[in-house]
Order: C-alpha cells, then sequence, then structure tokens
C-alpha cells in the first residue's frame, strides 16, 4: 500500500510539473481560446462523460468554432462546424495529416500499422493500401460480387432465425458476421462460416473493445495511460483479449508465407508479403512484419464494427418509421423487382433508398470526434498558433448535425438528401468518412456494403419488432469514442 501511495504521490507531483510548463508553454503562443483549465485535471469536471461532444458545442458558443480543452495536462484544440473542419482537413490537409498518439491504440498496435503512424511510414502503407484494396476490387465490380454472395449467406441466415414465424432475434452478432467477412475476403482470402467459433469469438472482442474504449474506464486510459497501467481494472482484460486479435493475425500471415506464390497473390496479404521480400535488402523501407500485423489488425477492426452497426441503427430506423421501410421496398420493386441481386448500378435509380442510407449515416454520426489529429509541428490556423504535439479534434457530431447545414439536424429526414424533384443530391457537410488525406480508406468500401446489404434484406423482409414502432429509441446507448446504437430483438417477415 506505501509503495502504492508513493507512485500516486510522484505521479501528482509529475503532472502539477507538467501541467505548470505547459501553462508557461502557452503563453508563448496565441493559442485558439478556451476554457480556463484547473492544474491536473484540466477541463474534466466541464465534460459530460456520457456525451462529452455535447459539451465540447456548448464550449464552442462562448469560446468559438476553434478552441483550446484541457483534459488532465493534455492541450487538445478543437474544431467546430464544416466551415473550420473543411478549412482545416481539406484547405490545409498537409498541416492537418498527423494522427494523435492516441494511448489505447498505440498499446493495441505497439505503435505500427496504417491506423496510428506519421511521415514516412504513413505515407508508404497507406498508398500501398489503397493501391492493393483497388487492385482487390474496392470500389468494383469483384468486390460487388463478393458483398452480394455475402448477403445471400446473410438473408439464408435471416431466414433460419425466423423460421418459426414472428420469432424475433437480436441481429448484431449476424450482421458483424456479415461485415466482417467481406473484409475477410481482401485481407485473409477467405470467408469464415457463421458458425465459426474462432471467428465469432474474435467479433466478440472487437465489440468488448468498442464498448472498453467508450467507457469512463476507457477514456481514462486515454488520458492517464501510465497511471492506468499501474491500476487495476478492465483495461488488463481489455489488452489481453487484444493480444488473442494479435495471435490469430500472425497464425494467418504464417499460413500465408506456407501458401505464398509471388505470381499469383490472392489478398491483402499475400500482396504485403510480396513487397516485404523486394525490399528486404532496404535499410528504411516500412514494410516489415510489424507494420503488417497492425495494418492487417486496423482493416479487420475499423471494417467491422463501424459498419455493422449502420445497418443495424438503418433497421432500427426502419422499424420506427414503417412508412419509410415501405417507400423504399416499393421504390425496389419497381427498380429491380425481387429474384436480381443489388449491384451499385441501381443506385441511379434508388434515390430515395440511397437518401435514406445516407441521412442513417449523418443521423447515427457513428464516430463523433473522428480519430484524432496531431499537430507534427506548430501550425499556424484562422490567426492562432496550435503548438507541436498538440492533438486536434475534428468534430465531425458538429458537422453532421450544424443548424446552418441540415434542415432539420436532430430529426430523421431523408429530404436532407433530396432536391424538390425528388433527385438525389449532394451535401457538402456530409463526412462521415472524414476528410482530406487521412479520410477512411475503405469508404468506397463502406459504402457499397452499405447499400448492397439494405437493398438485398428489404427486397427480401419487411422488419418490425414486438413492441411496435414506439418502442425503438434512435438515441445511441454508448456514446464517447463512438455512438453505438441500442440493440433491439427484430422480426424480419419474408415478402
Amino acid at each position: 500500500v506505501m509503495d502504492f501511495s508513493a507512485t500516486v504521490i510522484l505521479a501528482g507531483l509529475i503532472l502539477a510539473l507538467m501541467w505548470l510548463f505547459s501553462i508557461k508553454n502557452s503563453r508563448k503562443y496565441r493559442l485558439p481560446p478556451g476554457p480556463f483549465a484547473l492544474p491536473l485535471i484540466g477541463n474534466l469536471p466541464q465534460l459530460d462523460k456520457n456525451a462529452p461532444f455535447k459539451s465540447i458545442l456548448k464550449l464552442s458558443e462562448t469560446h468559438g468554432p476553434v478552441l483550446t480543452v484541457h483534459l488532465g495536462w493534455q492541450r487538445l484544440v478543437f474544431l467546430v462546424g464544416y466551415d473550420a473542419v473543411k478549412e482545416a482537413l481539406v484547405d490545409q490537409a498537409d498541416d492537418f495529416t498527423g494522427r494523435g498518439p492516441l494511448p489505447f491504440l498505440i498499446k493495441v498496435s505497439k505503435g505500427y500499422g496504417l491506423g496510428i503512424s506519421n511521415g514516412k511510414r504513413w505515407r508508404q502503407l497507406r498508398r500501398f493500401t489503397m493501391s492493393t484494396l483497388r487492385d482487390f476490387g474496392m470500389g468494383r465490380k469483384r468486390m460487388e460480387e463478393w458483398i452480394q454472395e455475402e448477403s445471400t449467406h446473410l438473408r439464408a441466415h435471416i431466414e433460419f432465425s425466423s423460421s418459426l414465424p414472428a420469432t424475433p432475434f437480436d441481429p448484431t452478432f449476424l450482421l458483424s458476421r456479415t461485415v466482417s467477412n467481406v473484409i475477410c475476403c481482401l485481407v485473409f482470402g477467405e470467408r469464415f462460416s457463421y458458425e465459426d467459433k474462432k471467428f465469432l469469438h474474435l467479433l466478440n472482442i472487437i465489440s468488448d473493445m468498442l464498448k472498453f474504449l467508450n467507457s469512463p474506464v476507457g477514456q481514462l486510459y486515454n488520458i492517464f495511460p501510465w497511471l492506468m497501467e499501474h491500476l487495476p481494472g478492465p483495461q488488463h482484460t481489455c489488452f489481453a483479449q487484444v493480444q488473442k486479435l494479435r495471435d490469430f493475425v500472425d497464425m494467418k500471415i504464417q499460413e500465408h508465407k506456407e501458401t505464398l506464390d509471388p505470381g499469383s497473390p490472392r489478398d491483402f496479404i499475400d500482396c504485403f508479403l510480396i513487397r516485404i521480400n523486394q525490399e528486404k535488402d532496404n535499410p528504411t523501407t516500412e514494410f516489415n512484419n510489424d507494420n503488417l500485423v497492425s495494418t492487417v489488425l486496423n482493416l479487420f477492426m475499423a471494417g467491422t464494427e463501424t459498419t455493422s452497426s449502420t445497418i443495424r441503427y438503418a433497421l432500427s430506423v426502419l422499424i420506427k418509421y414503417p412508412n419509410i421501410q415501405e417507400k423504399m421496398q416499393n421504390e425496389i420493386e419497381s427498380a429491380i423487382g425481387q429474384g436480381c441481386s443489388p449491384s451499385m448500378e441501381n443506385r441511379k435509380s434508388l434515390l430515395f433508398t440511397d437518401a435514406v442510407i445516407h441521412e442513417v449515416q449523418r443521423f447515427l454520426d457513428i464516430v463523433p470526434f473522428s480519430l484524432p489529429r496531431y499537430a507534427l509541428q506548430d501550425i499556424s490556423f484562422r490567426g492562432y498558433t496550435i503548438p507541436k504535439d498538440t492533438m486536434i479534434i475534428p468534430l465531425l457530431h458538429s458537422v453532421l448535425k450544424e443548424e446552418k447545414q441540415w434542415a432539420t439536424p436532430w430529426s430523421f429526414n431523408p429530404q436532407h438528401f433530396l432536391d424538390q424533384n425528388e433527385k438525389f443530391k449532394k451535401n457538402p457537410a456530409f463526412l462521415p468518412f472524414s476528410a482530406g488525406k487521412r479520410a477512411c480508406v475503405g469508404e468506397s468500401l463502406a459504402r457499397m456494403e452499405l447499400f448492397i446489404l439494405l437493398v438485398s434484406l428489404l427486397q427480401n423482409f419487411t422488419f418490425s419488432c414486438a413492441g411496435g414502432p414506439d418502442s425503438i429509441n434512435l438515441v445511441s446507448e454508448y456514446s464517447s469514442f463512438a455512438n453505438l446504437p441500442r440493440t433491439y430483438h427484430i422480426i424480419a417477415t419474408p415478402r
């Protein structure tokens, strides 16, 4: 106990010194304005731990769209609203390519991989990942066929789940399996059976990880990582589980090495292994095993939970608004009929359906804080200086719900994406995948999955729930790092 108290006191003193240093430092610069920060804890007491982005919106009303907030002793600059976010990420894209060293992600990826890297490593890995995913059909016909095939497995499973009339089921893990399998085809060159115990266990780990990251303990880990490493708590269980994910990826890479044919790569891992071989004599190459494991992990985790949660949320929306569901079904019926698999070509004739899918993404607002950016050197922005090593948060929530960008930002309204002639209308403030040079690498894949899987589901089923439309609450269950939709047992009635 004495040791522990001494550790806490020492940690407190170090924090106090760092805080004083950062205050002294901030006087050197013209920092963006912000609320007064308390020693050691900064502005933490001013943030609502259940929906911190709401507190930031409130603070921006006083301090403006570019504001400085302290979490513990860590300085963050928030960008609020479409104008500030676009000006930073698009107009000053080169200044804002840095990725914030989020302690949780650094621990998970051991500092390697596409998601967390900067500079030369990030440029090499991003260029390679984008071109390899494109070679394997991301955004193209081949990818479309994989998703169409996966949708037949999903349909068969739902038919089986609801073979007794009006049997409610929880679609959460079913949708995770479907979406994850699309990524598995790209990365591992194979899909997994929906009954595969190992696969289900991995999906459980990813889901639990996101819940941990969203919890108060997960947020504290990102603010005081070295302290949390020494305290007991769920963070240790979470990292032990992550190790199982890494072991699985390691095993898959090993299998690929043993069966690799450099003349005909089967998937992302093969392409990376070939590149490792080509560059083995280049001392500055970023193509090594550590970057491969962590990049595969990045793709696997990022490509599973966000898209499947969005589809699950879309089903809740359709149950809550049966008139919208019926209108989409009528449109699908007249454009495609029932026997034909939907394809991206159909988007041109499914304008209302496309508008609803966009509005689902806007309204769910799945990553309200985006992933943090980072000042790799001092940045001049709107007359302020954002000092080197400052975390920068483009508040996507404030863009997707901004009063001046959307007619009714707080209601679900597909008309946001339709003009007066009911034709699809783009909105520049639709940024669920972020923007600029660090926008989501899987954006075109996610858009394709959302469209094909949802249209296919509506072609074949009508969705409802035992409690009726009024029992559905569209306000997220977890709401900090990610907005995770509530879980419902739904009924799928074959059409």
